[in-house]
């Protein structure tokens, strides 16, 4: 996507003084120096200063971070420049597209770059009077040879009055410090006016960081929301790997959405008509993402070890890495008491029927899905005939096979002893699983089960889930219905962040005779921005409601409206199966507690 330089954020990295330079050097091999001194034009001024070493150098930004997507950050570099600790330059030469080689650096050198950066979301960086948010990945290069390192990035020209959000050690005063580039990428930094609060949980301690309008939240209802959530999910895990943990909330008026996990933080947003429309999601993404310390961070992929920011990292297991944590994500919010069982059956179905409305189910298995993460970037890909999400159907796996064990072992093992087994054979021996194998092993290692079969058709392969052979032993089943439901006419699919984008249109429909195209990028929806909860804002639409769009083409925005006809389509209801045992019930029970059945209860 082309964006024009009048709407970015620019990055500076500018020469400091050589007096500077010899000062910092002697504290640490590798620091970079960042200034916030022009907010108001979006330039931040940093230094990368490289100690003494090898007379060559290289120099990587990455091209990727966060998102399974290619995004080459160093589009956005303008300038680089590299001079000697007396401020003489020194040859600096362009190897690819984001790596650079400086040669003379046998007594250390500065690196100078200017790069723009002003995506406000938790994937990205932003700079502006009202705040900084950074993903040092984006941003900060890294000598090739020395990322293992230790570093520190100070700051200077910060307003008197931001303060400083981060998972690592340090101060607005001092800098911070990390061990490595890795660890440093892995702790985003929100620097502002920002307002906070914190609370202790299970002997840890939680740092709650609030960027937004105070009159679209409320601090007093975040809090007790999170130490639900951390309470059960710790006690679920039965582990608490870190002693603090920090949570970077932005809620945005306009397009904005998702979540970003690190080992010791999350980044999230949620739009503010969102926090208000929706009730679960915010408790959704953060249990999500804090999850994910364990799923992902912890307990983690061989083909994501070590991480390669210079291409694509294939994985066939974000089906698992993903979609299990999604799974996860509403047995925490049912055992913290945010979720009623009614809604969790109604989730269930929800995504049941958006699996089964997609064509590509029968074609694409779940490890494609999680190996083709990279083309999810462009539209076509996310059309409903070519590809399913690894959300979605991980997640729907992830109950399948809480089901499969607890039906082997009578409900005496569940999903929680797979997350645990995992934990303590993989997360803290310090070794990564190998993909599909690696999760097989440690289901069937406490269910005691062949269930290859069960890997090999679903998770590998494409046969259809037989979802009432899963949920009969907990006495439920799943009912199809047909209804009327609102005909709009065309299809969109959005991209994290970006707006939803019309990728089909039905040229016979009330939608089409509105004026709508293909390519059009919906603003607006019903006066309200298209944000990350769009598809159930189409969900809820209803056969002839007026619908009011506001979309966007090259030519700019213009505003649509039409009267909604209807169609015939499948609904799918998880509901109690006539006359279940007083076992099944028993199962249930602790299904939907997300814990194991004792001895003997279901007898």
């Amino acid at each position: 996507m082309t964006v024009h330089r009048g709407l970015k954020v620019v990055v500076a990295v500018l020469i400091l003084v050589a007096p500077l330079l010899v000062a910092a050097q002697s504290s640490s091999p590798l620091i970079y120096t960042v200034s916030l001194a022009h907010p108001g034009n979006h330039l931040v001024h940093v230094i990368m200063q490289l100690g003494p070493g090898t007379s060559e150098r290289e120099l990587q930004l990455p091209v990727w971070t966060s998102l399974y997507q290619v995004r080459d950050f160093s589009q956005n570099i303008d300038w680089v420049k590299a001079a000697n600790l007396s401020g003489q330059a020194l040859p600096l030469r362009k190897v690819d597209k984001s790596r650079w080689k400086v040669s003379g650096a046998t007594n250390g050198a500065a690196i100078s770059y200017e790069i723009f950066s002003d995506q406000g979301t938790p994937y990205d960086t932003q700079l502006n009077d009202h705040h900084a948010f950074f993903h040092w990945a984006e941003i900060l290069m890294y000598s090739v040879s020395e990322r293992n390192s230790p570093l520190q990035v100070k700051f200077a020209d910060v307003p008197s009055n931001w303060k400083m959000a981060t998972s690592l050690e340090g101060s607005l005063a001092e800098g911070i410090r990390a061990d490595n580039y890795d660890r440093l990428v892995d702790s985003p930094i929100e620097l502002g006016t920002f307002d906070e609060s914190d609370f202790d949980e299970g002997g840890g301690h939680y740092r709650v960081v609030v960027d937004a309008d105070a009159a679209d939240y409320s601090m007093q209802k975040i809090v007790p929301m999170l130490r639900s959530i951390v309470a059960a999910e710790t006690a679920w895990m039965d582990d608490r790997p870190f002693q603090t943990y920090l949570f970077i909330y932005h809620f945005p008026k306009g397009p904005g959405g998702g979540g970003m996990e690190h080992a010791y933080c999350t980044a999230i947003d949620v739009n503010v008509n969102t926090l208000v429309d929706s009730p679960l999601a915010l408790p959704s993404v953060s249990a999500h993402e804090f999850f994910h310390l364990w799923n992902v961070k912890r307990i983690r992929p061989q083909s994501l070890e070590p991480i390669d920011y210079t291409k694509e990292n294939y994985t066939t297991s974000l089906w698992f890495s993903e979609g299990f944590t999604s799974t996860v994500e509403d047995y925490a919010l049912l055992r913290a008491g945010l979720m009623t069982d009614k809604e969790y059956f109604s989730r269930l179905a929800g995504q049941i029927g958006e699996l089964e409305r997609r064509p590509a189910h029968l074609t694409q298995s779940a490890e494609e899905s999680s190996l083709d993460a990279w083309l999810e970037k462009y539209s076509y890909y996310r059309m409903p005939e070519r590809s399913i999400s690894y959300y979605n159907k991980g997640a729907l796996l992830g109950v399948m096979l809480d089901l499969k064990i607890r039906a082997a072992t009578q409900g005496h093992a569940s999903l929680q002893d797979l997350f645990q087994w995992m934990n303590q054979n993989y997360a803290r021996q310090g070794r990564p699983f190998g993909e599909t194998d690696g999760v097989r092993e440690a289901a069937e290692a406490v269910s005691h089960a062949d269930l290859s079969d069960f890997f090999r058709r679903y998770a590998a392969g494409t046969d259809e889930l037989p979802w009432d052979n899963f949920l009969q032993a907990v006495g439920m089943r799943l009912v199809k219905k047909s209804s009327s439901s609102a005909n709009l006419g065309f299809v969109a699919v959005r991209n994290f962040n970006a707006s939803p984008t019309v990728t089909r249109l039905e040229t016979e429909s009330n939608a089409y005779r509105a004026g709508l195209s293909l390519g059009d990028a919906i603003v607006e929806i019903n006066g309200r921005i298209a944000a990350g909860d769009f598809d159930e804002r189409l969900s809820q639409l209803r056969p002839g409601e007026t619908v009011r769009l506001k979309v966007r083409d090259h030519s700019g925005e213009r505003e649509l409206h039409w009267k909604l006809d209807k169609r015939e389509e499948v609904q799918y209801e998880v509901t109690e199966i006539p006359h279940a045992s007083k076992e099944q019930r028993a199962q249930r029970a602790a299904w939907l507690k997300a814990e194991d059945v004792p001895s003997g209860a279901a007898q």
